[in-house]
């Protein structure tokens, strides 16, 4: 699914490519400030040009990460450019350490390889670089380039979540010890770095303790999402899903499914025919069909087809990813064939919560 608010740009490898309206207000922002500057409308057109030029870095970045993926299986729905800078959706991360690290390392090699590219065209173009040379404030368009893609090799390489350094930490953790308690450590190791760049942020650069809030957030969401998933992965799918549903069949009318939305709880109903699963309806189908096509339309024309289908012994881990994943919102569940059971995300969270509530005392 994409983000909401975003344009869609270009397709690449099967990967969506968007950019949020709000790196549009990012870079209104930018031409302004260069204008009120500089009043010159020169500088405002090679001030905006470097920024673009610099997400163009971190799409490639971005695509390291996407692309590497995919050599494992591991699909890219879609890269949505920030003001912060990119998100990559992956369908879930690489279940192999080995691989995980390849894939986190992809993105930061590539701002190292711009980088590199970079500083060879201005070795041969202008002579051999010093260090004095590598300052931000220069006027050289390259140089500020190639010292930005250093500055986001490096930043990524942080051992925190979310940045690509805390991945590595996790994978090369979980080459030790089992997944969470590698979350759980790299975690801790994200949260205290945090904490000293909040202090230094106090007392010497505001800017750091931004990067600190960030970090914590991100590493507590991803101790929180590697507990969810702990316990997903322990829990049947019988003890999360629907038994006691009604179901349609292709020839009822839309107003049949209002009565039987309003008679009970369920949201979304499994289309049957001859005993076999072949569609559902969800409630925002529902509610679409009533305003195009009246209550007096079959449920048949507007059912999503393709329903995934999952064994009732399996866990609900791997059936959550494939809901994630999913176009569709429902899942049948089946034993030895037939039909036992429904599913949805909500169900899930609902079963999340009643854990929580008797585990988290």
């Amino acid at each position: 699914m994409n983000m909401k608010w975003s344009i869609k740009l270009f397709r690449f490898s099967g990967i969506v490519v968007s950019v949020h309206f709000t790196f549009l207000l990012l870079l209104a922002w930018f031409a302004y400030s260069y204008w009120v500057t500089t009043g010159n409308i020169t500088a405002v057109f090679s001030g905006v040009g470097f920024i673009l030029t610099l997400f163009i870095c971190v799409l490639l970045h971005e695509f390291g990460h996407a692309l590497t993926a995919q050599r494992y299986g591991i699909q890219t729905r879609s890269i949505t450019l920030l003001p912060i800078g990119g998100v990559a959706q992956l369908d879930k991360l690489p279940d192999d350490p080995h691989q995980e690290i390849r894939v986190a390392l992809a993105g930061p090699s590539v701002n190292i390889v711009i980088a590199i590219i970079l500083w060879l065209w201005l070795t041969l173009t202008q002579g051999p670089i010093s260090l004095d040379q590598l300052d931000i404030t220069t006027d050289s368009f390259l140089m500020k380039l190639m010292i930005v893609n250093i500055f986001l090799a490096l930043f990524n390489l942080l051992p925190a979540f979310p940045m690509d350094g805390g991945r590595v930490l996790r994978a090369w953790l979980a080459l030790h010890v089992d997944h969470a308690q590698a979350t759980k450590t790299a975690a801790v190791i994200g949260q205290s770095l945090a904490l000293v760049m909040g202090v230094l942020g106090f007392l010497y650069n505001p800017l750091l303790l931004f990067i600190a809030l960030f970090v914590w957030i991100g590493a507590a969401a991803e101790a929180g999402a590697e507990q969810i998933k702990l316990v997903l992965s322990r829990i049947p799918i019988s003890r999360a899903m629907l038994s006691d549903f009604q179901i349609l069949a292709p020839g009822d009318t839309l107003s049949h499914a209002v009565d039987l939305t309003l008679a009970g709880s369920q949201k979304d109903f499994p289309i049957l025919e001859n005993g076999q699963l072949i569609g559902v309806v969800t409630q925002a189908d529902l509610i679409d069909g009533l305003r195009r096509y009246g209550e007096n339309h079959l449920v048949e024309k507007i059912m999503q087809h393709n329903v995934p289908m999952v064994d009732v012994n399996e866990h609900l881990e791997r059936v959550t990813e494939q809901l994630e994943n999913s176009e569709c919102r429902l899942v049948g569940v089946t034993r030895e064939g037939q039909l036992v059971g429904i599913l949805n995300i909500d169900n899930v969270m609902e079963l999340l919560q009643f854990y929580r509530a008797i585990h988290e005392k």
